[in-house]
């Protein structure tokens, strides 16, 4: 066999695997249970939940992922292979140990005074946004850093020397040559955002109609041996992300510059 046919059946492989997994889910599809489920009001807020709190996670950490992208990749400073280095935090720590540390967080003073005082975070949807926008800050800034890499640095200078300012220059031309990659970078982190489950499990808990993003509801289900709306849930998400995903890899393939 051939390096080329070797490397093409690898790829397979690798959509096969996961090809798998999703249509195996299949064989415990009854008929009509996705239709059954998205009627039923405990999954309707499960789905408004998700989406609402992936929203919000996702805006929040492109927020400060877009400006500390940019500092990456176009700066050097002090401290700078440290920050880029506590991009791989959330990809390290797994999500439940993250969850864990947000919880040791608010048990000492400072976090014991902002839930007293600010926010209540722990057992409350305010902890499912904050768990996810920890999750998907590091992605977001990762993959808009790669955004603005691809942006060539020449441009900025040729604008600077006709009298443009960094801000103006960061506006009309850094922005509109990344727009693609950044609102794929932005897209990538809501879908995972969506599906995060180790983090809010931790921090927000599992109470019904009140913390129960889909990921949870899943989980819920399938520890009272509900096959079928589990499978029916799995493929709400499945759909909704992998639809998310779809569009950003079309966005990736259309950037000018990537």
């Amino acid at each position: 066999m051939s390096f080329r046919r070797l490397t093409i059946l690898s790829a397979f492989l690798v959509l096969g695997l996961y090809g798998g997994l999703i249509g195996s889910v299949l064989y415990f599809l009854a008929p009509g249970a996705v239709q059954q489920v998205l009627t039923a009001e405990r999954a309707l807020f499960s789905l408004r939940l998700s989406l609402w709190a992936a929203t919000l996670a996702c805006a929040l950490a492109v927020l400060l992922a877009l400006p500390a992208a940019y500092a990456l990749s176009r700066y050097r400073f002090a401290g700078r292979e440290w920050v880029d280095t506590a991009l791989e935090f959330p990809l390290v720590v797994s999500p439940a140990a993250l969850g864990a540390i947000l919880l040791i967080f608010f048990s000492n003073p400072l976090g014991e005074w902002l839930q007293a005082h600010v926010l209540q975070f722990v057992f409350t949807a305010a902890g499912i946004v904050l768990a996810q926008f920890v999750t998907v800050l590091g992605v977001a800034v990762r993959f808009m850093k790669s955004a603005f890499d691809a942006v060539p640095a020449e441009l900025e200078s040729v604008a600077r020397t006709l009298g443009a300012s960094p801000r103006r220059v960061f506006a009309t031309v850094t922005l509109p040559l990344a727009r693609r990659g950044l609102v794929a970078a932005a897209v990538l982190a809501w879908a995972k955002a969506l599906g995060e489950f180790g983090a809010t499990f931790t921090v927000a808990g599992t109470m019904a109609m009140r913390t129960e993003t889909l990921p949870i509801a899943i989980v819920m289900r399938l520890e009272t041996a509900d096959i079928e709306g589990t499978v029916a849930l799995i493929l709400v998400l499945v759909g909704v992300g992998l639809g998310a995903l779809w569009l950003a890899r079309r966005l990736l393939r259309e950037a000018p510059h990537a």
